[in-house]
Parts: C-alpha cells; structure tokens; sequence
C-alpha cells in the first residue's frame, strides 16, 4: 500500500451563480461544497517539520469560497468544481489529485443530498 496524504475541508456553504433554470440564473444559490486535495507526500514528518513540506488547508477553503468569481455564472455545477480543481493545480505542484463534492442545497426536499462528485488527477 502506498502512503497518501489526504487534506479535507468539509461542509462549507458557499453560495454561486449557477444553474439551468430560468429561476437559478439570477441569484446566486448555496452549495455545500467538500474539497479534498492529495499531496505529495514527505518521508517523514517530524514536530518542527515546517508548513512548506505540506499545504495550508486555508488555500482548500479559498479555492472553493473567494477563489470563485462572483460574476460568473456556472452553467453546470460541474464547471464549479472544475474550476475549484485548477485554483488548487495552479497554486501547489505538490497537489496530485483533487476531490470536490458539491450538493445543491436549494433543490433538496427532505434533506437529501443531491450532487455531484468529481475527481481529477494532474496530468
């Protein structure tokens, strides 16, 4: 088994401009949004090992709250996580793969959750 190292944010409510419907396009709408990033991983980690051998986890955060413009309209929920994605790409080479998973809180009827999960590797 290989060693992996696995930061997480969970659960942020994040309201986006998105949506198909002609009464989702004009106000923002809140997603629960979950970020889970992969890292290239160190030997080892000692207690003075500094925060450059890993990644701050306030850079997940920001990739799926102030990272998303806020006048741009995603048609699909799945342009949001790509573009959650690229932010966490283009900000650390030490991020091999990226999970976002991002429920739609506006449709759900009796708390479930309905969404998408979408994953990617670097390339």
């Amino acid at each position: 088994m290989t060693d992996t190292l696995w930061l997480e944010v969970d659960g942020l409510t994040v309201d986006v401009l998105t949506g198909i419907y002609s009464e989702e396009t004009h106000l923002p709408q809140p997603l629960r949004i979950s970020v889970r990033a992969r890292l290239v991983m160190a030997d080892h980690y000692d207690p003075a090992t500094p925060l450059s051998a890993s990644k701050n986890y306030m850079n997940l955060k920001f990739a799926a709250t102030e990272g998303l413009p806020k006048d741009v309209h995603f048609v699909l929920i799945e342009s949001v996580a790509d573009h959650i994605i690229d932010t966490l790409f283009l900000q650390d080479d030490k991020v091999e793969e990226v999970e976002v998973k991002i429920v739609k809180l506006a449709i759900a009827e009796d708390g479930e959750e309905i969404g998408i999960t979408m994953r990617r590797a670097r390339k």
